[in-house]
Protein backbone atom coordinates (compact mmCIF):
# COMPACT_ATOMS: atom_id res chain seq x y z
CA UNK A 1 0.00 0.00 0.00
CA UNK A 2 1.47 3.33 -1.06
CA UNK A 3 1.89 6.10 1.47
CA UNK A 4 -0.18 9.22 1.00
CA UNK A 5 1.67 12.48 0.46
CA UNK A 6 1.62 14.53 3.63
CA UNK A 7 -0.33 17.75 3.14
CA UNK A 8 1.23 21.04 4.25
CA UNK A 9 -0.20 23.05 7.13
CA UNK A 10 -3.30 25.06 6.22
CA UNK A 11 -2.31 28.24 4.40
CA UNK A 12 1.00 26.73 3.30
CA UNK A 13 1.61 25.87 -0.32
CA UNK A 14 4.81 23.89 0.30
CA UNK A 15 6.97 23.11 3.32
CA UNK A 16 10.55 21.90 3.61
CA UNK A 17 10.36 19.53 6.57
CA UNK A 18 13.78 18.03 5.83
CA UNK A 19 15.42 21.39 6.52
CA UNK A 20 14.87 20.98 10.27
CA UNK A 21 16.61 17.60 10.20
CA UNK A 22 19.56 18.54 8.01
CA UNK A 23 20.19 22.04 9.35
CA UNK A 24 20.16 23.97 12.59
CA UNK A 25 17.74 26.82 11.84
CA UNK A 26 18.95 30.01 13.52
CA UNK A 27 16.85 32.92 12.24
CA UNK A 28 13.84 33.29 9.93
CA UNK A 29 12.92 35.95 7.37
CA UNK A 30 9.88 36.56 5.21
CA UNK A 31 10.45 37.41 1.55
CA UNK A 32 8.19 37.99 -1.41
CA UNK A 33 8.70 36.04 -4.66
CA UNK A 34 8.76 37.50 -8.15
CA UNK A 35 6.53 35.11 -10.16
CA UNK A 36 4.96 34.93 -13.60
CA UNK A 37 1.19 34.35 -13.96
CA UNK A 38 1.26 30.61 -14.56
CA UNK A 39 3.49 30.11 -11.51
CA UNK A 40 0.94 31.80 -9.27
CA UNK A 41 -1.83 29.57 -10.62
CA UNK A 42 0.33 26.47 -10.14
CA UNK A 43 1.12 27.53 -6.57
CA UNK A 44 -2.58 27.94 -5.83
CA UNK A 45 -2.97 24.26 -6.78
CA UNK A 46 -0.48 23.51 -3.97
CA UNK A 47 1.93 21.24 -5.81
CA UNK A 48 5.24 23.08 -5.32
CA UNK A 49 8.30 21.29 -3.87
CA UNK A 50 11.16 22.73 -1.81
CA UNK A 51 13.18 19.54 -1.25
CA UNK A 52 16.52 20.68 -2.70
CA UNK A 53 15.84 24.42 -2.79
CA UNK A 54 18.25 27.04 -1.48
CA UNK A 55 18.71 30.80 -1.71
CA UNK A 56 21.83 32.63 -2.87
CA UNK A 57 23.01 36.24 -2.76
CA UNK A 58 24.15 37.42 -6.18
CA UNK A 59 25.15 41.03 -6.89
CA UNK A 60 22.98 42.52 -4.17
CA UNK A 61 19.92 40.37 -4.93
CA UNK A 62 18.57 37.19 -3.38
CA UNK A 63 17.61 34.30 -5.69
CA UNK A 64 15.65 31.13 -4.96
CA UNK A 65 17.19 28.15 -6.77
CA UNK A 66 15.96 24.56 -7.33
CA UNK A 67 12.42 25.25 -6.10
CA UNK A 68 10.09 23.18 -8.27
CA UNK A 69 6.81 24.82 -9.26
CA UNK A 70 5.17 22.45 -11.78
CA UNK A 71 3.73 23.75 -15.06
CA UNK A 72 0.11 24.90 -14.99
CA UNK A 73 -1.77 22.42 -17.22
CA UNK A 74 -4.39 24.77 -18.76
CA UNK A 75 -1.66 27.23 -19.87
CA UNK A 76 -0.33 24.71 -22.44
CA UNK A 77 2.26 26.52 -24.61
CA UNK A 78 2.63 29.64 -22.43
CA UNK A 79 4.01 27.84 -19.39
CA UNK A 80 7.05 28.62 -17.24
CA UNK A 81 10.22 26.63 -16.62
CA UNK A 82 9.56 24.64 -13.40
CA UNK A 83 13.13 24.95 -12.05
CA UNK A 84 13.95 28.53 -13.06
CA UNK A 85 15.70 30.82 -10.53
CA UNK A 86 13.21 33.21 -8.91
CA UNK A 87 14.07 36.60 -7.47
CA UNK A 88 13.19 37.09 -3.80
CA UNK A 89 11.98 40.49 -2.67
CA UNK A 90 13.59 41.86 0.47
CA UNK A 91 14.43 45.35 1.71
CA UNK A 92 17.97 46.54 1.00
CA UNK A 93 18.95 46.59 4.70
CA UNK A 94 17.70 42.99 5.09
CA UNK A 95 19.81 41.85 2.14
CA UNK A 96 22.91 43.61 3.51
CA UNK A 97 22.36 42.09 6.95
CA UNK A 98 21.93 38.62 5.43
CA UNK A 99 25.01 39.05 3.23
CA UNK A 100 27.15 39.92 6.24
CA UNK A 101 25.95 36.97 8.29
CA UNK A 102 26.23 34.46 5.44
CA UNK A 103 29.78 35.51 4.50
CA UNK A 104 31.14 35.95 8.02
CA UNK A 105 29.82 32.84 9.73
CA UNK A 106 29.53 30.40 6.83
CA UNK A 107 25.77 30.09 7.12
CA UNK A 108 23.33 29.33 4.31
CA UNK A 109 19.81 30.42 3.37
CA UNK A 110 17.22 27.65 3.21
CA UNK A 111 13.56 28.16 2.23
CA UNK A 112 11.38 26.44 4.83
CA UNK A 113 7.94 27.14 3.38
CA UNK A 114 5.97 28.93 0.67
CA UNK A 115 2.61 30.40 1.57
CA UNK A 116 0.11 33.06 0.55
CA UNK A 117 -0.34 36.18 2.64
CA UNK A 118 -3.39 37.83 1.18
CA UNK A 119 -2.87 37.89 -2.59
CA UNK A 120 0.94 37.72 -2.30
CA UNK A 121 3.11 34.59 -2.39
CA UNK A 122 5.76 34.61 0.34
CA UNK A 123 8.78 32.46 1.17
CA UNK A 124 10.03 31.89 4.70
CA UNK A 125 13.83 31.80 4.61
CA UNK A 126 15.87 30.38 7.45
CA UNK A 127 19.46 31.27 8.17
CA UNK A 128 20.90 27.82 8.78
CA UNK A 129 24.04 25.95 9.76
CA UNK A 130 24.54 22.37 8.56
CA UNK A 131 24.30 19.65 11.18
CA UNK A 132 27.00 17.03 11.39
CA UNK A 133 26.21 13.35 11.79
CA UNK A 134 27.10 13.37 15.50
CA UNK A 135 24.75 16.32 16.09
CA UNK A 136 21.87 14.30 14.63
CA UNK A 137 22.76 11.30 16.79
CA UNK A 138 22.88 13.48 19.89
CA UNK A 139 19.50 14.95 18.99
CA UNK A 140 17.99 11.45 18.68
CA UNK A 141 19.54 10.36 21.99
CA UNK A 142 18.21 13.48 23.76
CA UNK A 143 14.74 12.87 22.35
CA UNK A 144 14.82 9.23 23.57
CA UNK A 145 15.92 10.18 27.10
CA UNK A 146 13.26 12.91 27.25
CA UNK A 147 10.64 10.35 26.20
CA UNK A 148 11.80 7.89 28.89
CA UNK A 149 11.70 10.56 31.60
CA UNK A 150 8.17 11.54 30.60
CA UNK A 151 7.11 7.88 30.61
CA UNK A 152 8.55 7.36 34.12
CA UNK A 153 6.90 10.55 35.33
CA UNK A 154 3.49 9.44 34.03
CA UNK A 155 3.85 6.03 35.68
CA UNK A 156 4.65 7.61 39.05
CA UNK A 157 1.56 9.82 38.85
CA UNK A 158 -0.71 6.76 38.47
Amino acid sequence: MAKKARKPVSGDVATNRRAGHKFELLDRFEAGIELVGTEVKALREGKAQLGDAYAVLDRGQVWLRNAHIPPYAPAADQNHDPERPRKLLLHRYEIERLAGRVERRGLTLIPTRIYFKGPYAKVELALARGKEQRDRRREIADRDTRREVERDFRQRLK
